[in-house]
């Protein structure tokens, strides 16, 4: 028997219901400010059903998934999967340079003024 629903499509983190139930990530290691497109949570819901909550979300591409960024000149930690000399993937971190901190909006939370 099916469940009522109220399905509601996200185009991207400016749609109305793009961060229900999305909380918000933890600063994890040197990354300075909150990421200007979504607002700190690393993910926001491309589908959601208004009625149980179940939902489809995807990660942010301007932090990949962590809510926060770096805006010196420090690069940035990322997990990747490579393939060994064996020809099986494995784990690795990749390091991919930080963005210009003139990308950062100042006026965002969490960046520091110094």
């Amino acid at each position: 028997m099916p469940h009522a629903s109220n399905i509601v499509y996200c185009d991207g983190p400016d749609s109305p219901h793009a961060f229900d139930i999305v909380p918000l990530q933890p600063r994890k290691g040197s990354l300075d400010a909150m990421c200007p497109v979504c607002k700190g949570r690393g993910q926001w819901n491309t589908e959601i059903d208004l009625v149980s909550f179940r939902c489809k979300r995807t990660a942010c591409d301007r932090c990949h998934g962590a809510g926060w960024v770096e805006t010196g000149s420090d690069p940035v930690g990322l997990p990747d999967i490579e393939i060994a000399p064996g020809g099986y993937p494995r784990w690795t971190l990749r390091f991919e340079a930080a963005d210009e901190a003139t990308q950062i909006d100042p006026g965002t939370p969490g960046l520091s003024q110094a």
